[in-house]
């Protein structure tokens, strides 16, 4: 009689076929058509509108919208039911579900230049003259217009100021966030070191080359991208220094399966294939999507895959200071049980390279532990190289 719980989210008519002693009644079983069927955004940014026809139940203070009966919007249709389906368990992909990975390093730090990837810096990305006006009644009063040049302030920035100031933001990544054991001068006398040999080195690159070769102006845009500088020496210090991981599962769920991917509904294009344990694959109008999805299902080294699509697989990351979610494309599992993680990408940006770290990181610490498989993690940047990848990953 929709008194009790209910969870159907493609009510579209209820009808009252009892009296009903109470307004509250009323308001519970009417609330049992309101709950939406899909919250995709439209090209406008916002949820399109979704009704329930209701008959014979006394809702007074709130107006009809459509006034006469059969006069208002028409009931949203029924999307396309996405769920795992039982008949494909064989299918089933697990994964940890990991909240956090904390790092033990050396206690000696060393950096190998070789093993460390260049860092540009796009001037353009740092501007250094700004135009100042002063507002006058809610407008800018351009004639008293002034400059401020950071240029000048350039010809200040000794290296040396520069490599302590670096040094000093990076050592509480490293002493706190990634469990140092050692000792907290001898640490930051190591970090001194290494940033040093890292800013004189040829790995931090300013572009255009004319900023490079210039010692001031180099200076300058070190000191302007100074945190991106710090993620990236942090990043290889931990990966070139780390002993062990100690990984933070989610207790109320350290391992998660498809099979608990809940019941959801779509209208984006949606093609089925055998070796996903979901009914259904929704792509998010990408055509190179759908060649992986193709590819996927028909490589003889895949045992199983599935669309990283309300599937729960999440990695999280820092990016300018906040924390993000991550979600690559697709999980995979191959016939010698090793595991892939496959991102299709068309364009690298620089959130990409850092969710990418972490995605690195991610498959090293779960791959440790020996009990979850091995875990490794590639990008296909064309449709083209797809199965060279899986072949490469399959043999790891």
């Amino acid at each position: 009689m929709l008194s009790e719980g209910w969870d159907a989210k493609t009510v579209t008519h209820i009808m009252g076929l009892r009296a009903f002693t109470s307004q509250l009644l009323c308001e519970q079983v009417v609330g049992r058509g309101l709950r939406r069927t899909s919250y995709e955004i439209n090209e406008h940014g916002l949820l399109d509108p979704e009704y329930v026809n209701v008959f014979g139940v006394p809702f007074s203070f709130l107006p009809h919208e459509g006034g006469e009966l059969g006069g208002g919007a028409r009931p949203t249709p029924p999307k396309i039911k996405i769920e795992p389906t039982r008949e494909r368990l064989q299918y089933e992909i697990s994964w940890p579900n990991v909240l956090r990975i904390d790092h033990r390093l050396n206690h000696k730090l060393t950096l190998d230049h070789s093993k460390l990837e260049e860092l540009e810096i796009k001037a353009v990305d740092n501007p250094t003259v700004a135009d100042l006006a002063p507002i006058l009644e809610g407008k800018p009063d351009y004639s008293k217009m002034s400059s401020i040049d950071l240029k000048n302030f350039a010809s200040s920035l000794r290296l040396q100021t520069i490599i302590f100031k670096f040094a000093t933001h990076l050592l509480p990544s490293i002493e706190s966030e990634q469990k140092w054991t050692g000792g907290k001068h001898e640490l930051f006398a190591d970090l001194v070191s290494l940033v040093e040999s890292v800013l004189k080195s040829d790995k931090i690159r300013i572009n255009p080359k004319s900023q490079n070769d210039d010692p001031e102006k180099r200076n300058l845009y070190l000191r302007l991208s100074m945190d991106k500088i710090i993620r990236h020496v942090a990043r290889a210090l931990i990966s070139q220094n780390a002993t062990a991981y100690d990984i933070l599962y989610d207790t109320s769920e350290p391992i998660r399966y498809t099979r608990d991917a809940g019941i959801w509904y779509t209208t984006k294009r949606c093609l089925p294939y055998k070796k996903t344990h979901m009914n259904l694959c929704v792509f998010d109008n990408s055509t190179w999507e759908e060649h992986a999805a193709k590819t996927l299902d028909a490589d003889s080294h895949v045992a199983a895959w599935v669309k990283n699509d309300h599937i729960g697989f999440e990695i999280s990351y820092l990016f300018s200071g906040v924390v993000r979610k991550y979600l690559p494309d697709f999980l995979i599992r191959f016939n010698n049980g090793n595991h892939m993680i496959l991102e299709i990408k068309g364009l690298e940006r620089d959130k990409d390279k850092e969710k990418w770290a972490y995605l690195d990181e991610w498959c090293k610490a779960v791959s440790a532990t020996k009990r979850y498989g091995v875990w490794s993690w590639g990008v296909s940047k064309d449709p083209n190289e797809l199965k060279d990848i899986l072949a490469k990953h399959y043999g790891r």
